[in-house]
């Protein structure tokens, strides 16, 4: 344990730790609202509008996450060629990230662009045409901006991997300002719901990685891109992104296509109920969820400062300092989401209500949430936290098939056997049951891992 006190010739030190984790637990805080932002304000045009509007978001969830995936493997590669010194390489592999995200965002662009009606079809089924109308027109603009999704990005998580996470959360600030400014004027002011918000997160995804491509380009960075519009394909620097990546992104994919087949079961439990007395699962499991990610949002900051901090030791070839790190960043997530965590539990009763629940969803949602605050403090860090470590050492296929196979038998197998009216019919707290399963098994497996360092035997650069 003394590597979780004191290291010997510190790679960071505790002002660097701050510096990084901070700003980036600060961002997460400003992108939940940005989704959030578009939702609340176009419930003045109307439910078939807010009901196009969130659908979309959840396809857009999922697509952002693969831009997120692909560029934590940038962050990998990028951080431990700093770890080992190499500048250059460095720079040269920021440079292949870019190209590489840009590419997946225009070609994911031009998918939704054609196919967009077809994939809400197939995804929500016969929905009415006021909210399908609604949907299109917002998944248009929306899928616009992929392109630039992928740059900031990239952007933001380039300059995580040396060490400067300000950028990043002053970039997420002017995305908020310039979105929300712009759906008030389009949506309050000229009655455009749909499109209004579409067109704002177009253009404040424009904003954003305008910023942050002119700021990667500046030479007063350690990692910056040089000749930006002078494509340079190096294929093993690719493969070493795309090695992380795609792992990264297939985890992050199946997971979201988790959720939205468990909020298929979660929505059947509403049919021929009287909600009066039973309360209303979808609304229950909707605020439950919006008030729980409160609670995660310091361990995805702190997450996120691992892939840097562990990237950085690995490349230099310290793996004791990757492992004391590791132990230290894992001492915050724990202490600071088991502060959240009781104060969720205490607190519930009182943020509940909040919502203007019907007294029956209110109890439905505040009963979920108190066992979440006991399963989140225990397992969530484990679970979610401590897996970065692993990736940020190239063991990224690892973590995604542990992932997937507690995904598809815990989360989703466990959620019908507990929650469905043939199984044991216990409802939404059957679901959630199901995902703390699914947070215990994964948070043994990693653990294991990494004491028994296996991880650290794999090379990415």
């Amino acid at each position: 344990m003394e590597a979780t006190t004191q290291i010997k010739n510190p790679m960071f030190t505790n002002q660097d730790l701050r510096r990084l984790m901070i700003p980036l637990i600060i961002e997460q805080l400003l992108l939940m609202t940005v989704g959030m932002a578009d939702t609340m304000m176009v419930t003045t045009a109307g439910e078939a509008v807010v009901s196009g509007v969130s659908l979309v978001d959840n396809i857009n969830i999922l697509l952002i996450n693969i831009f997120s995936a692909l560029s934590t493997g940038g962050a990998v590669v990028v951080s431990q060629y700093l770890g080992r010194r190499d500048v250059e390489k460095a720079r040269s592999a920021a440079k292949q990230l870019l190209y590489v995200v840009f590419f997946v965002g225009v070609l994911l662009m031009a998918m939704a662009l054609i196919f967009r009606e077809h994939i809400l079809r197939l995804v929500f089924g016969n929905i009415s045409q006021d909210i399908m109308d609604a949907a299109l027109v917002y998944f248009l603009l929306t899928a616009s901006a992929f392109p630039f999704m992928a740059i900031y990005n990239a952007g933001a998580a380039l300059f995580r991997s040396m060490g400067n996470s300000k950028v990043s959360m002053f970039n997420s600030l002017i995305v908020n300002i310039v979105n929300i400014t712009i759906n008030a004027i389009l949506i309050y002011g000229f009655n455009m719901g749909a499109a209004g918000a579409g067109i704002g997160t177009l253009v404040s995804r424009i904003v954003a990685a305008a910023i942050i491509g002119f700021m990667i380009t500046r030479p007063t960075h350690l990692v910056y891109i040089e000749r930006l519009f002078h494509p340079e394909l190096r294929w093993p620097m690719v493969k070493a992104i795309l090695g992380i990546g795609i792992p990264n992104g297939i985890e992050n994919g199946m997971f979201q296509i988790g959720k939205l087949l468990v909020l298929g079961l979660i929505t059947s439990f509403d049919a021929g109920v009287d909600l009066a007395l039973r309360g209303s699962a979808v609304a229950a499991n909707a605020i439950a969820n919006s008030i729980a990610g409160v609670v995660n949002v310091p361990g995805q900051g702190t997450g996120l400062a691992m892939v840097t901090v562990v990237g950085q030791c690995m490349g230099a070839g310290d793996h004791r300092q990757a492992v004391g790190y590791t132990k230290k960043l894992m001492a915050v997530v724990y202490i600071s989401m088991g502060v959240l965590s009781l104060g969720l539990f205490l607190l519930s009763p009182v943020l509940v209500p909040c919502f203007n629940l019907t007294p029956a969803t209110a109890a439905l949602a505040i009963e979920v949430l108190r066992y979440c605050a006991v399963f989140t403090c225990i397992f969530w860090p484990m679970s979610f936290a401590l897996p970065n470590a692993l990736r940020a050492s190239g063991d990224a296929k690892f973590t995604m098939l542990v992932s997937m196979i507690s995904m598809w038998v815990c989360r989703i197998g466990m959620s019908y056997l507990l929650g469905a009216s043939w199984g044991l019919n216990l409802g939404l707290l059957g679901v959630w049951l199901a995902m703390f399963a699914d947070w215990i098994v994964r948070a043994g497996v990693f653990l294991t891992r990494f004491l028994r360092g296996k991880w650290k035997n794999h090379q990415v650069i």
